[in-house]
């Protein structure tokens, strides 16, 4: 099970080419923000309580009401009138409809960073020197992973973690985006899959390195054959890729041999891919734990590829701000054994 992010190294593999919630509401607890009214070139005392910037972090970063009130647990309406208190506060429309969504203004681009940061200071002063009732906490973890991992980690990660923490919610966000920008804005609290960003404020473990194999249907008129590398190229493949690359380390492998093989179809993920391959000739290769996974429930036939192909790390990812955050530990302690991970 792995996902891709700005590192090549699965697609490659594969033939080609894979938030916060925010619970941090204090009742009515004040802060004094300084404002500038540009129009009088004068400084306006504001007083403001953190629920509200809380909000204004929020609305920010979802770009939309509805996904704000969401986030908040709060009724759209009342989203609504939250960002029209700090519209009157700030002396800024904040948000601006562009086409059917909203689009921040300059002013709001130039403090969501550091009002982001400030928010996550003040969390982390709450919570610094506390032992977590994990047993009465409500709190969301947003988790960016491919497809495999979201059909198959929810269901074992809940199990292990509602008989301690039942309120505890997990959101899993689709790749995409392929930096660290989502972790250091908080849109992702972690990162699950092939890591290719580096830096110092990002903190990473190593889970365990997989290795592609090849699966084709029960019923393939290969499936009794040995596979070697020239019934391999003779197949016709479906390869794995959102970017729609057909080519990977797979065929590099093959021209070694002298060989090429036929791809008839590219698709951007491997349970499209998995589905094709069970109701069709195809064949296509895997990651070797979601292979066992499709072919326990579907007699599929799983087969070693016997070339060199790199093997795929597979790693945990956070930002450093939550190094210390109690919580945020203790789902990354749960993590590894949900995916099989001894150690």
């Amino acid at each position: 099970m792995i996902g891709s992010r700005g590192s090549p190294a699965l697609d490659r593999a594969a033939g080609s080419d894979s938030a916060f919630d925010t619970d941090f509401r204090p009742r009515r607890a004040p802060v004094i923000a300084v404002l500038r009214n540009s129009s009088h070139n004068q400084l306006l005392m504001a007083h403001i309580d953190l629920n509200l910037l809380n909000a204004l972090d929020v609305l920010l970063a979802e770009g939309s009401v509805t996904g704000a009130a969401e986030r908040l647990h709060l009724s759209v309406p009342a989203t609504s009138r939250t960002l029209d208190r700090i519209r009157k506060a700030m002396g800024d429309p904040i948000l601006v409809r562009a086409g059917r969504g909203l689009v921040p203004t300059p002013r709001a681009l130039a403090i969501q960073s550091r009002l982001h940061e400030l928010l996550e200071e003040a969390r982390e002063l709450m919570r610094a020197g506390e032992d977590p009732d994990l047993a009465a906490l409500e709190r969301t973890f947003t988790l960016r992973a491919n497809d495999v991992f979201i059909s198959v980690l929810p269901a074992a990660l809940l199990e292990r973690t509602r008989g301690v923490a039942p309120g505890i919610r997990l959101r899993f966000m689709a790749e995409g985006e392929e930096d660290l920008a989502p972790l250091r804005d908080g849109r992702v609290d972690l990162d699950l899959g092939s890591i290719g960003y580096q830096g110092p404020e990002i903190r990473s473990r190593l889970l365990f390195q997989e290795q592609m194999v090849g699966m084709m249907a029960a019923g393939h008129p290969l499936v009794s054959s040995e596979m070697s590398p020239k019934r391999l190229a003779s197949a016709r493949h479906v390869v794995v890729s959102r970017r729609g690359r057909s080519r990977g380390a797979l065929d590099t492998a093959l021209e070694r041999h002298g060989l090429e093989r036929t791809v008839a179809a590219v698709v951007p993920s491997y349970t499209a891919a998995a589905h094709i391959v069970l109701t069709s000739d195809l064949i296509g290769l895997f990651p070797e734990r979601y292979a066992h996974q499709v072919a326990a429930v579907s007699g599929a036939r799983i087969f070693p590829v016997d070339l060199d192909l790199p093997l795929i790390p597979v790693s945990l990812a956070w930002h450093v701000r939550h190094d210390s955050d109690p919580v945020h530990q203790w789902l990354r302690q749960q993590i590894p054994p949900a995916m099989g991970v001894r150690g």
